[in-house]
């Protein structure tokens, strides 16, 4: 693999200019604001899709009953119909709470690893790959795991937000988190972390290293350019972001169908994954282990391009303003 200089995100051809003063170094507080708010935009544009992913894949009963599986649209005209446009943003309020913890941890510890694997100020693609999968495994332990598992439950619940008498389970993020406890042990909260860190470390080192390869790419075809416009970042973004899911679907639909099952006594996490395999290939084919990649591909890719975009843009704002103010000191 051939290696590249080191450069964090929203660098440009230059790398970071600014940060602490005269150092160069991006404080984790800068991090924690763009990842934050590049999350935040992307939930809010994406979470949609992902319920619809999450319906899809845990959609039995047609198949069972000899009916086809219903496709992506059909399943969001489904969900809209019964349960009003509202019963999309299921789960919402679950992934805004981890979303500033998530993003911030994904790019303050890509940086880290990548600082550690880094030589004289260059790193490999492999090298860059590894960071990734450092920084989604760290994701997926301290913040993605749990949040899942709340999100998966109340998307999985199908009742009106119109009815008023139509009570679920599970009323809001916080509530499914201490029924959950109180039903059935905090450990419920992390099933599935396992299959969770293999997915975000596949998803997270995959995505990086396509995204930092094509931006360096872009930036090495146009020498006019010092920082990337942001329509190519959003393309770049895209198609990097797309990646990830083809790659690592099987994983995600066997978690999926983990993390929506209740506890059940005595079981372990191996035989439980084992019996969810077993079940899902004997009953449903090979093909059910795709379900949801239409929809997640259509959350993931444009959510990525979101990403990155929002980052790089909030950043390079933080960046100016901190110039700004220092110029002013001076």
């Amino acid at each position: 693999m051939s290696s590249s200089t080191s450069k964090p995100f929203g660098g440009g051809r230059s790398g970071d200019r600014m940060g602490e003063k005269g150092t160069g170094k991006v404080p984790l507080s800068t991090h924690l604001i763009a990842g934050g708010t590049a999350g935040m935009a992307e939930a809010l544009v994406c979470h949609p899709l992902d319920t619809i992913k999450v319906r899809m894949q845990l959609s039995k009963s047609r198949k069972l009953r000899g009916l086809k599986p219903l496709g992506f649209f059909a399943t969001g005209r489904q969900i809209v119909a019964r349960e009003t446009p509202l019963g999309l943003y299921k789960g919402l309020g679950a992934v805004i709470s981890g979303i500033v913890p998530k993003m911030a941890i994904r790019f303050a510890s890509f940086e880290t690893y990548k600082g550690w694997l880094s030589r004289d100020g260059k790193i490999s693609s492999s090298g860059t790959f590894l960071a990734g999968l450092g920084a989604g495994a760290t994701e997926a332990v301290a913040v993605v795991t749990p949040m899942e598992v709340i999100k998966i439950r109340l998307q999985a619940q199908q009742h009106s937000l119109a009815d008023p008498l139509d009570i679920p389970k599970y009323r809001s993020a916080p509530h499914a988190a201490w029924t959950i406890v109180r039903e059935e042990g905090i450990a419920t909260l992390y099933r599935g972390v396992s299959l969770t860190a293999l997915r975000q470390a596949t998803n997270q080192g995959v995505n990086f290293t396509a995204y930092q390869k094509f931006k360096q790419w872009a930036l090495d075809y146009q020498p006019q350019f010092t920082e990337l416009p942001s329509y190519q970042t959003m393309v770049i973004g895209l198609i990097s972001g797309a990646m990830g899911p083809f790659s690592n679907a099987p994983i995600d639909t066997i978690k999926t169908r983990i993390q929506k099952a209740s506890h059940v006594a005595g079981e372990t996490g191996m035989s439980r994954l084992v019996h969810v395999t077993t079940d899902l290939f004997k009953n449903e084919g090979v093909s059910a282990f795709y379900k949801g990649i239409t929809p997640r591909v259509l959350r993931v890719a444009p959510g990525q391009a979101i990403v990155f975009t929002v980052y790089e843009r909030v950043k390079r704002l933080i960046d100016a303003t901190k110039t700004s103010l220092l110029d002013i000191d001076d």
